[in-house]
């Protein structure tokens, strides 16, 4: 499993998106200290965080958090 199916399950699994989060990860399976990058491959890793969490949020599946959640466990409905 690499680091962007790794970091989607965690999404999926109820934790806060966090692109500092997402950007230590992947310098750490790297060997290299998170605040290693710089430029156009922190604004890939940037567009790669970007699109896992937007596959998140579109996934039925996922766990819902903060307002959305206790909403959904009162049946009020889908989002918003």
């Amino acid at each position: 499993m690499g680091p962007d199916a790794a970091y989607r399950r965690l999404l999926a699994n109820g934790s806060r998106p966090h692109f500092i989060g997402y950007y230590c990860i992947v310098m750490g399976l790297q060997g290299r200290p998170w605040n290693d990058c710089r430029g156009k491959e922190k604004d890939d890793l940037r567009a790669r965080f970007d699109a896992i969490v937007a596959s998140v949020q579109a996934d039925d599946s996922a766990v819902s958090l903060g307002i959305e959640a206790v909403l959904n466990e009162i049946g009020t409905g889908l989002r918003r």
